[in-house]
């Protein structure tokens, strides 16, 4: 993403979060609708109440959304092509989190991260990613905050719902699922999965709830920008049904 993008949604983060920062925001009332991909001319109100930044009497330009044409075609990639990258790229498995804090020559925290979530209920994995694979999530979730914003979508930000598993973690899930895999590409801190079916909504702390939008809008938008760093060739994909996330390991 070029720095200007980047400078609009780092810009569009803080002013919902500090709405006295800017004044004449846009109601959540008077949004544009989002969960058609057609670009639609701003009504009266919306008008009236554009950013400060924004000309009077102009005519927002926003993005339509487009997604992808199958989620299962553009994002096919199974365990067995994305276990060869994991191997490649990642670290040797860890054996459980005390071992994964004293790595951090190796692995990165990014339990802390004020563009995307990490699931309060993710307890079969730990915040822990190699370099690469920590700096492609990181411009996921950019990528994704300035799509929403140049289609004219209110902010959400996506959840990360299961990152590196220890060897502890692992044997745990072989007792408690039959299904689970012992060669999991997370064991080598080179993949994480997206939910896309859950979102958190930016809002002002002490100011209104914004409206929440649909979660296929949404995944709509996610899908725009996944498929855009697979065709880079940053990452293998694959769109899990079952899970309801994407699966995605670092190349």
């Amino acid at each position: 993403m070029s720095l200007c993008g980047g400078v609009v949604v780092a810009l569009a983060v803080v002013r919902a979060l500090n709405p006295g920062i800017m004044k004449n925001i846009p109601n959540d009332k008077d949004s544009i609708p989002v969960h058609k991909p057609a670009m639609q001319a701003p009504d009266a109100k919306l008008e009236a109440n554009l950013p400060v930044s924004m000309p009077k009497g102009s005519n927002p330009k926003y993005h339509p959304i487009r997604s992808v044409y199958s989620y299962n075609a553009a994002f096919p990639d199974v365990q067995d092509v994305q276990i060869v990258a994991a191997m490649k790229w990642g670290v040797k498995p860890v054996k459980n989190r005390k071992q994964a804090e004293e790595r951090k020559d190796e692995l990165v925290f990014i339990g802390c991260n004020p563009f995307y979530d990490i699931d309060p209920a993710m307890h079969s994995s730990i915040p822990y990613l190699i370099p690469r694979a920590s700096d492609l999530l990181y411009d996921i979730s950019r990528n994704f905050l300035d799509s929403l914003y140049v289609k004219g979508v209110p902010l959400h930000k996506i959840i990360v719902s299961s990152v590196l598993r220890t060897e502890d973690d692992v044997a745990r899930l072989l007792r408690q699922n039959g299904n689970a895999s012992e060669q999991s590409c997370h064991r080598f801190g080179t993949t994480f999965d997206i939910c896309y079916n859950r979102y958190t909504t930016v809002s002002p702390p002490d100011g209104p709830q914004r409206r929440a939008v649909q979660n296929d809008t949404l995944k709509w938008v996610l899908s725009e920008v996944l498929r855009d760093v697979r065709r880079e060739g940053r990452c293998y994909i694959k769109h899990e049904v079952k899970q309801g996330c994407f699966h995605i390991t670092v190349r």
